[in-house]
């Protein structure tokens, strides 16, 4: 009943660009806190940001002013823009959507692997 797909993976260089989207399919998509996630190998899965219905966002240190979360509600798509990308950014990236005061409501994509390299 609740799936969540995503997009914009991939091989990017230090320095680059990358636009992950996250396709939602349920419903009252817009009462959701969507957010995103990563985790690299040997590390615990940490939030990158996230987003709420009312469009308040919140980013970990690490990507301030380089990384932008936004939602598109019309679509069910949330949206990671990743710029200045860097070595330490590379992990697997999935999306999450989850009810604000209802914790046990809580959904994942499966995940997409972003790799900055040169």
């Amino acid at each position: 009943q609740v799936q969540l797909v995503e997009s914009g993976g991939g091989l990017v260089q230090p320095g680059g660009s990358l636009r992950l989207s996250c396709a939602a399919s349920m419903n009252m998509f817009s009462i959701y806190t969507m957010g995103w996630y990563r985790q690299a190998p040997g590390k615990q899965r940490e939030l990158v940001a996230s987003i709420t219905s009312s469009n308040y966002s919140i980013y970990v240190d690490s990507v301030k002013g380089r990384f932008t979360i936004s939602r598109d509600n019309a679509k069910n798509t949330v949206y990671l823009q990743m710029n200045s990308l860097k070595v330490e950014d590379t992990a697997v990236y999935y999306c999450n959507a989850a009810l604000p005061n209802l914790p046990g409501y809580t959904y994942w994509g499966q995940g997409t692997q972003v790799t900055v390299s040169s």
